[in-house]
């Protein structure tokens, strides 16, 4: 009787496959029996398989009931690697699944609690991104051992004036960004994003120098464009919170060296060749609107209000933690105010066109009663006030520029910005008044294959009316407020080869020279990186801050891998 058994139960598993494929016929399975047994195993192992079948169809329904009951599967965004979450191309990502809450294996979804279902939910159209940056350069000032200023006093820069190895971190950041639809209305959503800089080669922490009393911190959580909203595909997204303004963005694929020693902010939207760069900049505290794109047409409109209890702008706005535009308490010397560029309120938009391999946009920004009062410490009124400066000094600022960008049959596109920028002053102003010039920039890129490019650039900035004659521009007379129709216009070339090692990493070698006239100090690496190459000699000087020496040729050479996801 045991020999039987095991010999049913070796069989059994070839029967049961057999039999419930119809593979094998009651002759094929009577011989694979002992014959004194055959009708009675066949008879039992028919019931089994009855029980078996009626098992599996209440395996089934209950898997369908389940399905019915679970939530929507989980998802992640696919959209695409842009600044911002807005209507139109990014406001309706596609998706791909991930997991759903039932995948036909097991009922899990069917007892999830209602409150983890809702933040699977709302994780599944999260996305996570970042952009690392890291370079190794070689940069030297380019400022002679000796100046003779316009008064024939002769100045001798202080500090390491010579080239210099750094290590920067350039444009690293990692944000997170997404949308939840609202209710059954799927061409409604909210849409919100949060995003860092990542000082990678640096240790986060404020801006305290020999120069300045920064007390914000750029790697700080949420220090780079960071907004909640309201975004619909057919009439656009509203947005406030902080961003990059639409003067900036407008030109921004028209830069090809964003992030490097040659970006062309330093000389693109910078008034007065500085580290800041006034008309390129990202704006606190502001409300936005951006348009869906109609017949290759959209629009881009933000107000950033001024919150500022100082009729002039001389303090920090409502609830920020230092001046507006860049304006670094003690800058270059200054009282520890915001008397050297801070300003109320500001309103930037831009218009732009889409066609194919044709990219046309235009763009304003204003900015309202810019405070340089700390440019004039000789004037009458500037006598006349309790704190030594000139109150007029304070004015409106404003830029307006036009671009264009082709892309050629031979993968060849083509760039070019004009641009013009005034500053608002009385007349007897305007020979300290620097921050009045037109400029340009034009670049090329050349693709040679999918993977490797070639950019060149050339950028340049005209005279402005006046400089405000300080450190070694003073003017000759004494007497004077500057020096009117100065010679500080400036040149600035940048090339670049790129190598995509994949569709996420890319190695590239950069190089980059500012050449300035006798009293401009236009630098390189402004507005962006994390290691700038300007006109402060950065060393200690007794006066409390190191003096800004124009008239340098700042150039350097880079090279720095980069990682996108």
């Amino acid at each position: 009787m045991k020999k039987r058994r095991n010999s049913l139960m070796a069989a059994a598993p070839i029967i049961f496959l057999a039999a419930g494929s119809g593979g094998l016929s009651e002759k094929a399975l009577a011989q694979a029996l002992p014959a004194d047994d055959q009708a009675r195993q066949i008879q039992l192992l028919r019931q089994q398989m009855d029980a078996l079948t009626k098992k599996l169809d209440e395996l089934s329904a209950k898997q369908a009931r389940s399905s019915a009951e679970a939530p929507r599967p989980a998802t992640v965004s696919t959209i695409p690697n842009t600044a911002s979450v807005s209507a139109g191309a990014t406001a309706t990502p596609t998706s791909t699944q991930t997991g759903s809450a039932d995948d036909g294996s097991s009922s899990w979804g069917a007892s999830m609690p209602p409150r983890l279902r809702s933040l699977l939910a709302a994780l599944g159209n999260m996305e996570f991104y970042g952009n690392l940056d890291l370079s190794v350069d070689y940069l030297t000032k380019g400022l002679k051992s000796e100046y003779t200023t316009p008064s024939g006093e002769r100045v001798f820069p202080a500090g390491h004036m010579s080239w210099q190895p750094d290590v920067s971190s350039n444009l690293s950041y990692v944000g997170v960004r997404g949308k939840q639809p609202f209710g059954s209305d799927k061409s409604l959503a909210f849409v919100y994003q949060l995003e860092t800089q990542l000082d990678i080669s640096a240790t986060a922490g404020t801006s305290n120098s020999n120069s300045a009393q920064d007390s914000s911190v750029k790697g700080a959580l949420t220090s780079r464009n960071s907004f909640i909203g309201v975004a619909s595909t057919s009439w656009g997204a509203l947005k406030i919170g902080k961003t990059d303004a639409p003067y900036k963005t407008s030109t921004a694929r028209m830069n090809p060296f964003s992030g490097t020693i040659g970006d062309y902010s330093a000389i693109m939207g910078n008034t007065g060749g500085d580290n800041r760069v006034e008309f390129g900049t990202r704006l606190d505290h502001a409300i936005w609107y951006e348009s869906p794109t109609f017949h290759g047409w959209n629009f881009n409109a933000l107000v950033s209000p001024g919150q500022n209890r100082g009729y002039e702008n001389s303090v920090q706005a409502s609830g920020e933690s230092s001046c507006t535009g860049g304006n670094v308490p003690g800058s270059g010397g200054t009282p520890l105010a915001c008397n050297d560029g801070s300003y109320g309120s500001a309103y930037s938009a831009n218009l732009a066109y889409t066609n194919g391999p044709l990219y046309f946009t235009t763009a304003y920004e204003l900015h309202q009663g810019v405070n340089r009062s700390s440019d004039v410490t000789a004037s009458p009124a500037a006598l006349a006030s309790p704190d030594g400066t000139d109150p007029n000094d304070i004015g409106n600022e404003w830029a307006f520029k036009v671009g264009a960008q082709y892309t050629l049959p031979t993968k060849t596109t083509l760039s070019a910005i004009y641009e013009v920028m005034r500053r608002n002053v009385p007349a007897y102003l305007q020979i300290q008044n620097e921050r009045s010039r037109n400029g340009f920039w034009l670049a090329l890129t050349q693709e040679f294959t999918p993977k490797d490019s070639a950019s060149i650039g050339w950028g340049h900035a005209n005279r402005t009316p006046g400089d405000p004659g300080q450190h070694n521009t003073a003017p000759a007379d004494p007497n004077a407020l500057g020096n009117a129709n100065p010679s500080n216009g400036a040149n600035m070339f940048t090339a670049m080869y790129r190598h995509a090692v994949d569709k996420h990493t890319t190695v590239y070698a950069d190089y980059a020279i500012t050449i300035n006239q006798a009293l401009a100090h236009y630098d390189l690496g402004a507005g962006g990186r994390s290691v700038t190459a300007d006109c402060h000699d950065g060393s200690s000087i007794s006066q409390g801050a190191p003096f800004c020496y124009a008239g340098g040729r700042i150039m350097g050479f880079s090279v720095g891998l980069d990682y996108k996801f």
